[in-house]
């Protein structure tokens, strides 16, 4: 049995129903989940440059379908939790996981 391993995928949403659109995939792979979405921060922050309102970083499976996101999915800081599996703001501590 091969072992997981995990990509992380940069993706620009905007607000309503629009779908984010994958922007980037980040070049390193990660061996797990936890790994992965620690370096959520610091590949988020290398890209203030993007054109979006809101910029996100997704950790999936190498090889797993994307699941589609859009910019209602996604809780702004200001809601003070952190909901467990949707897309979040990276540099302020949130991710989403593709579990």
């Amino acid at each position: 049995m091969e072992p997981l391993i995990y990509v992380m995928a940069i993706l620009g949403c905007g607000e309503g129903d629009a779908a984010c659109r994958l922007l980037a995939v980040v070049e390193t792979r990660y061996r797990t989940e936890a790994a992965c979405l620690a370096a959520t921060e610091d590949q988020l922050l290398r890209r203030d440059d993007l054109a979006y309102p809101n910029v996100v970083a997704e950790c999936r499976r190498a090889g797993a379908a994307a699941q589609p996101l859009r910019g209602r999915d996604i809780m702004q800081p200001e809601g003070g939790r952190l909901p467990v599996g949707r897309a979040q703001y990276a540099a302020s501590g949130w991710f989403r996981s593709s579990r």
